[in-house]
């Protein structure tokens, strides 16, 4: 007899982790493995961050704080809406949780009831799908495909929209795509929404610093002002400040789903541990440098990948836009016969593939909603990016087509 809820069944573990934990296994048997498996930064964040927690930590007791987070940081919350995005939010319209799946999380335990429809974009976030089925709504996930700049259409939007959607997800820039949208597109989203009242937005935008080639990045708050009422702006210190595990995430939305959010963090987490709320304050308020240096790191880096992943034949790889992944087609090495003679069946086997023949952690496709690819993350240094190319394009090229 399991004692497990039935309603796990159908959810599954997080595809980067398991990837992730597959590399260091292989790598624990002496296999010199890269992992480009997880998105995290390879920067330490920032010194007058931890320093700002550390200090802190110091001088006085960390005591609970309020579950949305403490005044002083949703104040600096507020005020960097208005700064970089141009958006006015009160204290109460803010919240924050650990790391912005949390927020995610408690957002959706706020309004899903059995049965709802959440709109996806493929490809789409791995967690995403799983977090709907975990309160019983439904993932739509419409394909995004590269010709179209992995970007949601309104044709495709009207067609996905039904009586039982209650929201709309947007990822900006995209993991795993990159991809960034622009104020008309954003605008041409909003004026399909305008005729579902009942459905909400969740524009997740964590990656907003990290956007490429000269491009201006453009909320969705911003874009389309008329649906203020029904759209949650999600962020958060793990990207842009190379502070993952620190784990603060942060939302701006309605107050009634604020209160609701509000409710459930207090009866699960409680809140965010004090100091991370000191150093996610300390980042918001303080220097900005760190952020510009690291967007200029992300983007040399996203070029060596492209370069590298030219030269190989069999594969594609337009510039990601902005994030830091590389969303990698493989169509071309679907049937195609490893040395032991194994055909690649679909982007799954091409991930196990390049893992066991290359010696390079990737992520199938299958996990993102949109095949055949794989996504490799690009937050790690040129020298170990230039180095898992190079075993890339080895094991495709020791394949019989």
């Amino acid at each position: 007899m399991s004692h497990i809820a039935s309603r796990l069944s159908a959810v599954k573990p997080s595809a980067s982790m398991a990837v992730s934990q597959a590399a260091k296994d292989l790598a624990a048997t002496g296999v010199d493995v890269i992992d480009l498996g997880l998105g995290e930064p390879d920067f330490a964040a920032p010194a007058h961050i931890t320093e700002a927690a550390f200090e802190a930590a110091r001088r006085e007791r960390m005591l609970y704080t309020a579950s949305l987070g403490t005044p002083d940081l949703r104040k600096a919350i507020v005020d960097k809406f208005k700064r970089e995005n141009g958006l006015d939010y009160t204290i109460d319209e803010i919240a924050v949780a650990n790391g912005a799946k949390q927020i995610i999380f408690n957002a959706l335990m706020a309004t899903l009831e059995e049965g709802d429809e959440a709109i996806l974009p493929a490809p789409y976030f791995v967690s995403y799908p799983e977090m709907v089925k975990l309160f019983g709504g439904v993932p739509v996930t419409p394909a995004c495909p590269a010709e179209n700049g992995f970007r949601l259409t309104p044709e495709v939007l009207e067609a996905a929209l039904t009586e039982k959607t209650r929201w709309l997800f947007l990822n900006m820039p995209g993991n795993p795509s990159g991809a960034v949208y622009t104020v008309s597109q954003l605008q041409a989203l909003g004026a399909v929404l305008a005729k579902f009242p009942k459905v909400m937005i969740l524009s997740d935008e964590i990656y907003e610093h990290i956007i490429f080639d000269g491009r201006t990045f453009v909320s969705f708050g911003a874009a389309c002002p008329e649906l203020r009422d029904r759209s949650l702006i999600v962020n958060g210190m793990s990207k842009a400040y190379a502070m993952t595990g620190w784990r603060v995430g942060y939302a701006a939305g309605p107050k009634e789903l604020i209160k609701a959010m509000a409710t459930i963090q207090s009866q699960s987490c409680t809140s965010v541990s004090a100091p991370a709320q000191i150093a996610a304050k300390a980042a918001l308020e303080g220097p900005q440098d760190c952020v510009a240096e690291f967007r200029a790191a992300f983007e040399r880096r996203r070029d060596l990948v492209v370069e590298g992943i030219a030269k190989i034949n069999a594969l594609s790889l337009d510039p990601p836009e902005g994030a830091f992944y590389a969303y990698i087609g493989c169509a071309a090495l679907i049937s195609a016969r490893t040395p032991d003679g194994k055909r690649l069946e679909d982007d799954v086997a091409v991930a196990k593939y390049l893992l066991d023949e290359g010696h390079v952690a990737a992520v199938p496709g299958t996990a993102y909603g949109l095949s055949p690819f794989f996504r490799i993350s690009t937050a790690t240094s040129d020298e170990v990016l230039a180095e898992a190319v190079k075993r890339i394009g080895a094991a495709v090229a020791k394949l019989e087509f």
